[in-house]
């Protein structure tokens, strides 16, 4: 048997034993406080060191195999308050904040966001719903949070992961510090987590389906939390854009922020755009105001002849959360009378894929999805390369596409669809986010694209 402590060092250290296992620190410390390897780690070290199973006999207590039994509260590492238990039995331990878990557990998919910026826009966007962010960038909550920057009135996400604690406010613009804004939305959080340990496990091996804990009694039982986390049915084939979207229409004229007046009010609008709401973004129907649209909001299940009768200029497709396929089998019809109809159309994001579905391809799920402001995109047609912000964990498959639908944009991460237009229709969309909210800028030119196609539409 080899001791624990060697076969950490063998693996470069706790941090580099940690990556390599998709574990906390603080779990790699444990295993050297009980000098004990549960064996579920045993293939990443024998496939990362000259070790054999002979060498690693041992070293696993009994406990941990094939589970441990319920936790207590001194079963957890000290000073940890919280834990984000994946379905696979992971655990990883933090320090709780924002709203204690109580009969509500908070469970989804376990994803992760890379943008730098706009924290508080990212947890508000909708899209989100059914997930629990782990954000990449370590120093959440430092700007505070306050309502201009909401970008829906209710929370869909179900929690966040954090490296670092949430630090008091230290922006001219917060109304109140991240952590209490959290509890009033009664959405939880955990800190300290090894976020970066956690992004190369989702990287590696997909989004996992977890549970987030904080239990206001510390109280902690492992095997039904990761019952709870295995139990929870997944993205696929959920429809979620009911839950998100409004359930009425109502009119929109409020513009983009701008400094130092704030958003204004659109007061000589041009054309009129009816947006179907999937689970809009607050910055979206801003941008279409700022462009000179006013602008109408209906339902995610409206029909082709609820959009028409406002007698829209052109209809956007709004961003929204869940598996396209599902949500298509009430919006596909709806997307294609609209589109006999011959009326302008412009989507992104679930809009888009809802498009794609509408002519007919198919969509597919990624192993790990689009998260962040700092997506690079290419437009075929110029060769411009953008750098976009975006939501999504599906994709819309390009050999799915029919004739007469062509593909616009690829993603330089993966290669995947990032865009269509219809040849001899005035319709187009792009997977990504062109509101930036929040950033980059470079694809607010989309808007001005889409009014070109509303007025060269007017002018035949």
């Amino acid at each position: 048997m080899t001791d624990v402590t060697i076969i950490v060092e063998r693996l470069g250290g706790t941090e580099a034993a940690a990556r390599l296992t998709g574990v906390g620190v603080e779990a790699v410390r444990k295993w050297r406080q009980t000098r004990s390897i549960p064996s579920r780690h045993w293939p990443a070290i024998i496939a990362a060191t000259s070790l054999t199973l002979h060498d690693l006999a041992g070293i696993v207590a009994p406990k941990d195999e094939p589970a441990s039994p319920a936790a207590q509260p001194s079963d957890a590492p000290e000073g940890a308050t919280a834990a984000l238990v994946l379905a696979d039995g992971h655990v990883f331990w933090g320090r709780g904040f924002g709203a204690h878990t109580g009969a509500r557990l908070a469970v989804g998919e376990v994803c992760f966001s890379t943008g730098m910026t706009g924290y508080q826009e990212t947890l508000t966007d909708p899209s989100f719903a059914g997930q629990i962010i782990t954000y990449t960038f370590p120093h959440i909550g430092i700007v505070g949070a306050n309502p201009a920057d909401n970008e829906t009135t209710t929370i869909a996400a179900r929690g966040i992961v954090v490296k670092q604690d949430i630090t008091a406010p230290s922006n001219w613009r917060a109304a109140q510090p991240f952590d209490a804004w959290l509890r009033a939305q009664n959405i939880p959080g955990i800190a300290g987590v090894d976020t970066r340990a956690l992004t190369l496990r989702i990287r590696d091996g997909g989004a996992p389906n977890g549970v987030l804990a904080f239990p206001a009694d510390g109280r902690f039982d492992l095997p039904a939390l990761e019952a709870e986390a295995a139990g929870w049915p997944g993205l696929e084939g959920m429809d979620l854009a009911k839950a998100v979207s409004c359930t009425q229409s109502y009119r929109w004229d409020e513009t983009r922020w701008a400094w130092p007046d704030g958003a204004g009010r659109l007061t000589d609008p041009k054309h009129h755009v009816v947006a179907v709401d999937y689970g809009a973004k607050r910055n979206i129907l801003r941008c279409l105001a700022s462009a000179g649209c006013r602008v109408t909001v209906v339902p995610a299940t409206a029909t082709a002849a609820d959009i028409l009768r406002h007698d829209p200029d052109g209809v956007f497709l709004s961003n929204g959360p869940g598996d396209p396929a599902a949500t298509a089998e009430y919006a596909a019809p709806a997307i294609r009378g609209v589109l006999e109809a011959g009326v302008p159309l412009f989507g992104i994001c679930l809009g888009h894929q809802l498009l794609a579905l509408a002519l007919g391809a198919t969509t597919y799920k990624l192993e790990r999805g689009h998260r962040g402001a700092n997506q690079p995109v290419k437009d075929l047609a110029t060769g411009r390369v953008e750098i976009t912000s975006q939501n999504h964990g599906f994709a819309v498959d390009d050999a799915s596409l029919p004739e007469g639908v062509q593909v616009t944009h690829v993603s330089l991460f993966d290669g995947s669809n990032e865009g269509l237009a219809c040849t001899g229709r005035p319709a187009f969309s792009v997977q990504y986010h062109p509101e930036a909210s929040p950033g980059p800028t470079d694809s607010h030119h989309l808007f001005h694209r889409f009014l070109d196609l509303i007025e060269r539409s007017k002018a035949a």
